[in-house]
């Protein structure tokens, strides 16, 4: 499942150019067989790729156990971080909704305690830069002519 975004304001302008969005569906699954999963992206120079979560719930089969979930990825200074983001419970917690909880690629996402399964859904996130767009909006500048307003002919009242 793919769609692209309309073009972002300009404050995701870069050079002149304005970058497009592009969004993927996203999945994966945690379970005692596979307790993480790292989600690196493309590795293409010019893209910056996001991971944005919605969900994080037990699978078909998960046990009354509690299974928490725990995602590591970097903060603002590029450093590592690991928080625990679901702490699920078939009988009371099932499932988290994450809203549109955003990071940065690459994320590792593992299955701390418990056995799952845990299914972890959301957006891939592509910002490119359009390189079309600066073509197409020097054109269009050029099209649109500004044409002046002339000022309105009074008449004159008959006495």
């Amino acid at each position: 499942m793919s769609f692209v975004d309309e073009e972002c304001s300009e404050s995701c302008s870069s050079a002149g150019g304005r970058a497009r969005m592009e969004s993927f569906f996203f999945s994966c699954e945690l379970s005692s067989k596979a307790p993480f999963y790292t989600f690196q992206g493309d590795e293409e120079e010019d893209l910056e790729q996001f991971l944005e979560l919605r969900t994080v719930c037990l699978g078909d089969g998960a046990k009354e156990e509690s299974n928490v979930v725990e995602v590591t990825a970097l903060n603002h200074h590029g450093k590592r971080v690991s928080v625990p983001v679901a702490n699920l419970h078939l009988s009371c917690l099932p499932m988290v909704s994450l809203g549109e909880f955003e990071l940065r690629t690459p994320v590792t996402f593992r299955l701390k305690s418990g056995s799952g399964p845990v299914c972890i859904s959301g957006q891939h996130l592509i910002a490119y830069e359009d390189e079309d767009s600066d073509a197409t909006e020097e054109d269009e500048e050029s099209e649109e002519e500004i044409v002046p307003i002339k000022p309105a002919k009074k008449k004159q009242r008959k006495s």
